[in-house]
């Protein structure tokens, strides 16, 4: 499959384009020749990748709320997309407790109205709307969720992303099931993502590149909850092929896709920032789990992603140590060029990142 041939000079619409994972999609899609628009309400950090790339010089950057269903219509109306990739959320577990209703109509109402703006649309369309692992009902077994498991969710966070789900499927059922639908529709889900251009509150690699770029000491709360993680451009990666075999052919539409780590690759907090020091000099860290009350939060979360394997010829690409050396190297970068634009260094960790899945035989990295 070649990525390039399927989104050159297509108009693809990003939501939520100046957050972590919008900012390397959009970015991505730049690469393969897109003419990316992006929709969000803000840029989510005072430091961003988004800013660091100075990419609103670069696409189209809308700034709204996605919760205007109006302004929202009136968008798809005028673009007339090829594609849509649906990011925009309030992505966080712990702000979800300050606000929940927020949350909520963010992520629950928010994407009701991307499946509504869809149904303006003359022409076809395809859709991938990325919800969260979250979205399941975790009981913290240690095998891997499947796409028939149960959803759920005891944080409102993850609960708003199960309503999110449970809307999508019902636009699928009641109106994109027809077969002269325009709309081609699929759901992403994935897990804990690290890498560069990360500054988010409240998470674990922001808060030590931070920390640790001052010299100083970073608390760390559940240092042996253990957690999938996966470089940022390998669920991107799930994303654009799966967008690519609904735009082919059809098959995987209103199907939900798992896109994370193989179960090998799940490591505790504690492996993590273990594996970050072999990048970094004087790490320092507290555990302050006994310290003080936490909120509600998920100690073992993994995916089963043997669906996305098999129809989708999707796996990841990176291990673990490759995942952490290139999210390491980006900070690094960052700080060393004291702040300067990022726009090739990212772009060169994309190309890199392309060429060891094409080394490694995965599908989407080789042409046609």
């Amino acid at each position: 499959m070649n990525l390039e041939n399927i989104f050159n000079n297509k108009k693809v619409l990003v939501t939520g384009h100046t957050g972590f994972k919008g900012t390397w999609l959009s970015l991505w899609l730049k690469q393969l020749g897109a003419d990316v628009t992006g929709i969000s309400i803000d840029i989510p950090s005072n430091l961003s990748h988004f800013k660091s790339l100075n990419l609103s010089e670069k696409m189209d950057d809308l700034r709204f709320d996605i919760r205007d269903i109006e302004v929202l219509k009136s968008t798809f109306k005028d673009l007339q997309p090829d594609f849509v990739f649906h990011l925009a959320a309030q992505a966080l577990v712990r702000p979800s407790y300050e606000n929940p209703l927020e949350t909520f109509t963010t992520n629950a109402i928010g994407s009701v109205n991307v499946l509504e703006a869809l149904r303006v649309l003359d022409k076809p369309v395809v859709a991938v709307m990325i919800t969260s692992d979250k979205a399941y009902n975790n009981v913290e077994w240690p095998w891997g969720y499947r796409e028939t498991d149960r959803l759920g969710g005891k944080d409102p966070y993850s609960a708003s992303k199960g309503m999110a789900e449970l809307a999508i499927q019902s636009y699928v059922d009641s109106f994109y099931n027809e077969s002269n639908s325009n709309v081609r529709l699929g759901v992403a889900r994935a897990g804990n993502v690290i890498g560069g251009g990360d500054w988010a509150s409240d998470r674990i690699v922001p808060d030590c590149m931070k920390a640790w770029s001052r010299n100083e000491t970073v608390d760390i709360r559940s240092p042996d909850s253990t957690r999938p993680w996966q470089h940022v451009l390998e669920p991107l990666s799930g994303y654009l092929n799966l967008g690519a075999d609904l735009y082919q052919n059809g098959s995987s539409h209103g199907e939900a896709y798992n896109f994370g780590p193989t179960s090998e690759q799940s490591h505790s907090v504690r492996e993590l920032i273990d594996e970050m020091a072999n990048y970094w000099a004087n790490v320092r860290w507290n555990d302050i789990s006994k310290s003080q009350n936490h909120l509600y939060e998920a100690g073992l979360l993994k995916l089963n992603c043997d669906k996305a394997s098999f129809f989708l010829n999707w796996r990841p690409t990176l291990q673990f140590g490759e995942t952490v050396r290139m999210t390491v190297d980006w900070y690094k970068q960052f700080y060393d060029n004291n702040n300067k634009n990022m726009y090739d260094f990212s772009m060169g960790q994309i190309y890199e990142y392309s060429e060891l899945a094409k080394i490694r035989g995965i599908n989407w990295a080789i042409s046609d």
